[in-house]
């Protein structure tokens, strides 16, 4: 492959504008990448490390694909917010670039007519988008025509080995396959390994029209070695002790940077904690407003907060150059996604530090998401079995199948990727085509994932340099000790706390009292299941707002909860530290009314525990015991999971209230408290509390020791 004069000059010309700089020059492999694009049509992989310029490539060979003639240029990008930078970026460089996304609906339709007058070179869309019914009938076939560059970035995600588990993404090997002759196919990625290179450069030479297969993929993989990061794992012996080294010693790291969590209410609690403590940080989760995503990703880029405390929501394509650090409270259950998360510190500086602070807890949530997303034969076949040729509703479909809507909705996306099912004008519907459950697939992945886990619990170890372990993950053939982490030149962070620091983090642990929304609609189609309600909840059927001591996430009083609600464990009295935390979640409880009785809920798997915080309730508010609750005769065991329908089905007439119960709600005048010991879909509360305002009862506020979420 020969580099002509004219496309390296053109291609250095629109780097410059692209950067704003007249002294820049390509790194090693970037100019090869743009002429192969573009001189050559060629089908291309670039492997590089965050940073490296991928984007400059599929920019730069848009702009003189663009001069020559050809249609546009179309980049499927995994997040919003990568589009929101990536588009910013081509501006830069004198390229027209526009999104679609579910962020900018209110512009489709002029985007559909800027495409229309060619007046468009780069459009952006999600993986998901090609899933869209409008968009994969009306304009893909167009775009395909008129084509002149496809990117998929992130294209680690298209191959199993990668299993981020987006089968969206799974729909791209069938879209590269079906370009017309001639059109140059870019990937890009920074966390591949070699079974990830092989199995995404078989799928970019895929024979497609004029492709010969997979040998006319240029693989262009340079080091992943990032030598402006600082690494450090420091394990310390109590969660008490890691947000005391945070309270102690974020505003000690460089810059401004990001503090990741495993889960949403680790964020939030930690938010929560260091703002308290006088630093200048907000939580950012999947929970977090689209608008307020935006205005706290700029806060941070214009260095007006120390930190964003993130969970994985803040990942692929946040861009901030100068980002000083990146801390993990808690360890991702693979290097691959450590080594993205901590890429996004250290671009543009010459010296950016990153520490892991390990707990305990970890291995448990790493189980969790292991395996929440998998498909498994029962659940495919129920779906299958619910689905005809009439489009039926994500929400309808709900109360055919078990399943919860996220779950349920990312199932569907796997059997439309396999050709089974079919998005369509309102909602979906089977093919008829044969769907296989390929067990060995899912067993691949699963056995996949056990070995990036012990992986990380390797890295965490540090018995090896810890950049050149993430590197040796990624198969990179130059790893080598980086003479920067701790391992090589021993600890460069503080591993003491601040004895008031961890004061304040234990007094922020020990708080307590979460709020839970009561349910206010029933859910679509229960009628199907034999419950024949629908609409609103009427108020005066419904409870006050309750309140849990904590979610089972928590990171104070979680761990105790998950404990005491794990697998196996025997049905115990509820320890006095516990219902201490109890009476203190009462007294801080912000109840129009003080409640002026307690009943108890009929719990099979834990009726000791739950008798027993209804007792103590009842003995340290002086407020009178009534009768609990009683199970109605023949009632099946309580179920865990599924969806809202089926919930609330399972507990539908499970409740009793017997007539001595009935004859003390008579005599009373003031809410009652019932008491539980975990909430989850909030169905029992809400039915267990109907019965009772249906037996006199003035008003229901529901109490358990923890949530699920």
């Amino acid at each position: 492959m020969t580099t002509s004069t004219a496309t390296a000059t053109d291609a250095l010309d629109a780097l410059r504008r692209l950067t704003g700089r007249p002294d820049a020059q390509f790194h090693d492999g970037q100019l090869e990448a743009i002429t192969a694009l573009v001189d050559d049509h060629r089908r291309a992989l670039v492997v590089q490390r965050t940073g490296w310029g991928k984007s400059a490539v599929y920019f730069v060979a848009t702009s003189l694909l663009r001069a020559r003639g050809t249609g546009p240029t179309l980049l499927v990008s995994p997040l919003i917010a990568l589009m929101r930078d990536q588009v910013a970026a081509a501006a830069r460089a004198g390229v027209r670039a526009v999104s679609i996304s579910s962020a900018n609906a209110h512009e489709w339709d002029d985007v559909r007519a800027r495409l229309d007058a060619d007046d468009v070179d780069v459009l952006l869309v999600s993986p998901e988008r090609l899933t869209n019914p409008r968009f994969r009938d009306e304009q893909l076939p167009e775009l395909r025509r008129r084509i002149g560059l496809l990117v998929v970035d992130e294209a680690h995600c298209i191959s199993d080995w990668g299993h981020d588990f987006r089968p969206d993404y799974r729909r791209l090997a069938d879209l590269i396959d079906s370009m017309p002759d001639g059109v140059p196919v870019l990937a890009t990625t920074a966390t591949a390994n070699q079974r990830v290179v092989t199995d995404v450069e078989e799928q970019l030479g895929a024979s497609g029209p004029g492709v010969p297969g997979d040998a006319d993929v240029l693989t262009l993989r340079g080091s992943l070695a990032r030598t402006s990061l600082r690494l450090g794992s420091l394990r310390l012996p109590s969660s008490k002790e890691r947000l005391g080294w945070l309270v102690s010693h974020l505003a000690e790291l460089p810059g401004s940077g990001i503090v990741y969590t495993l889960t949403v209410s680790a964020a939030e609690d930690l938010a929560r904690l260091l703002t308290e403590a006088g630093h200048e940080v907000a939580a950012y989760t999947g929970r977090t407003d689209p608008d307020e995503r935006v205005r706290l990703e700029q806060a941070l880029k214009d260095d007006q907060l120390k930190a964003l405390v993130a969970t994985s929501a803040l990942g692929m394509g946040f861009d901030k150059p100068n980002l000083g650090f990146v801390v993990h409270l808690g360890a991702p259950s693979s290097p691959v996604a450590y080594y993205q998360q901590v890429g996004r510190a250290g671009r543009a500086t010459e010296s950016a530090d990153v520490l892991l602070l390990p707990g305990p807890e970890d291995a448990d949530i790493w189980r969790y998401f292991a395996t929440a997303s998998m498909p498994t034969q029962a659940k495919v076949d129920a779906v299958l079995g619910a689905l005809g040729s009439t489009p039926m509703s994500v929400a309808a479909l709900e109360a055919q199948v078990d399943i919860r809507r996220t779950p349920l909705e990312l199932l569907l996306k796997v059997l439309d990727v396999d050709g089974a099912v079919r998005r369509v004008q309102g909602g979906w519907v089977s093919t008829g085509e044969p769907w296989v459950y390929d067990a060995e697939r899912y067993e691949r992945i699963a056995q996949a994932r056990e070995a990036e886990q012990e992986a990380m619990l390797e890295y965490q170890a540090g018995r090896t340099c810890r950049m050149e372990l993430l590197q040796r993950q990624l198969d990179d053939p130059t790893a080598a000790p980086c003479g920067r982490c701790d391992v090589c030149a021993g600890p460069w962070y503080p591993t003491s706390t601040d004895g008031e620091a961890v004061a304040r983090a234990t007094q922020s642990l020990d708080r307590v009292g979460v709020p839970v929304d009561p349910r206010a609609q029933w859910p679509s189609g229960v009628g199907r299941l034999g419950v024949d309600v629908s609409g609103r909840i009427p108020p005066a059927e419904r409870p006050e707002t309750g309140r849990v001591v904590a979610r089972l996430t928590d990171l104070g009083w979680g761990g105790t909860l998950r404990e005491l609600f794990a697998t196996g464990a025997p049905d115990v009295a509820v320890p006095e530290p516990l219902l201490g935390a109890c009476a203190r979640a009462l007294r801080d409880w912000p109840w129009a009314e003080r409640p002026v009785a307690v009943v108890a809920m009929p719990s099979v798997a834990r009726p000791t525990l739950v008798a027993s915080v209804a007792e103590g309730l009842a003995r340290l508010g002086r407020l009178p015991l009534l009768p609990p609750l009683q199970l109605a005769p023949g009632a099946p065991p309580a179920t865990q999971g599924g969806n809202s329908a089926f919930r609330l089905a399972a507990v539908w007439g499970r409740f009793v209230v017997p007539d001595d119960l009935r004859q003390a709600l008579d005599g009373l005048s003031g809410p009652v408290l019932l008491v539980d010991d975990l909430v989850d879909s909030r169905w029992t509360m809400a039915v267990a509390s109907r019965e009772l305002r249906l037996a006199g009862a003035d008003a229901v506020l529901p109490f358990a020791l923890g949530s699920v979420e």
